[in-house]
């Protein structure tokens, strides 16, 4: 089985949010792979199935943590525990400061870079070496010299912002680039994955 996680903040009031990229393309996951709708359980919106449609005939889960980005990993640790799960079948999708808006990756292992929601699943499952389908949303533009506040408060505002006109109309290719990303990970494995999707121009 894939676990897949999509990372994001609870509440109406979070939606369309920088950070809840993560909720966005899981969501189009669960409808391109004909999976039941969302229930409650583990503090998260979960379905599992089969991944109909993706060739794979894989078995597979996906979670929407409800606990807040910072205890992401107290919804994903007890999935992946009942689901008997390995953290290499654990993909996490997620918000990227360090890729320019609408590019995707996909990387195994590594650190957190200061996204909590990730720092959180590493803590919980005990180690960095699960996959990740990397979003991009760019990095906050500079701020005006003299201007108040610090790097962090400006990064920590910019994630919990809302996507501008210009982006909102170009995410549903983006997003559908990383459902595209996500269903390769499951029917070819990370290694093949980042082949194909990084070497798409």
């Amino acid at each position: 089985m894939l676990l897949v996680v999509g990372l994001g903040n609870p509440g109406r009031e979070h939606e369309g949010q920088r950070h809840n990229i993560g909720f966005v393309v899981t969501s189009e996951l669960r409808a391109r792979w004909g999976l039941p709708d969302f229930k409650s359980k583990w503090s998260a919106l979960t379905t599992r199935g089969e991944a109909g449609g993706s060739g794979s005939g894989r078995s597979v889960a996906i979670l929407q943590p409800q606990t807040y980005m910072n205890r992401s990993g107290d919804a994903a640790a007890p999935a992946a525990a009942f689901y008997g799960v390995a953290p290499a079948d654990v993909l996490v999708v997620h918000d990227e400061l360090d890729l320019p808006f609408g590019e995707v990756r996909i990387k195994v292992g590594g650190g957190h870079a200061g996204h909590n929601g990730l720092r959180s699943i590493i803590q919980r499952l005990g180690t960095p070496d699960f996959v990740r389908v990397r979003v991009g949303i760019g990095r906050p533009p500079p701020r005006p010299t003299g201007a108040e506040g610090d790097a962090a408060s400006s990064v920590s505002t910019w994630v919990l912002s809302r996507f501008d006109a210009a982006e909102r109309a170009a995410l549903s290719e983006v997003v559908g680039r990383a459902a595209e990303a996500a269903t390769r990970v499951l029917v070819d494995g990370p290694a093949a994955a980042q082949l194909a999707v990084h070497t798409k121009r």
